[in-house]
């Protein structure tokens, strides 16, 4: 059998507001880059650009969901996605 693909995405956050409850940074795996915004009071989450969002955008906020209280601004992460980019 064999095994799926994963390629390890890169996080980094850029800032942390808990006013507007609000969360940015730069995600990364294999040649994309991509912005994210997350509004985690809401769980809502927009990735920009449009270009292969599909790809991350769900392994990204289930990262997001599951380090929510260990983020910090300045930090720089790392998750499995299982797809290969």
């Amino acid at each position: 059998m064999s095994r799926l693909p994963t390629t390890t995405a890169r996080l980094r956050v850029l800032r942390q507001s808990f006013s507007p409850c609000l969360l940015e940074g730069e995600v990364s795996a294999g040649s994309f880059q991509w912005s994210f915004s997350w509004a985690f009071d809401r769980g809502e989450l927009s990735v920009e650009p449009s270009l292969g969002r599909a790809l991350i955008q769900d392994a990204l906020l289930r990262f997001l969901l599951q380090a929510d209280y260990q983020l910090e601004a300045g930090g720089d992460y790392a998750f499995t996605v299982r797809a290969s980019f």
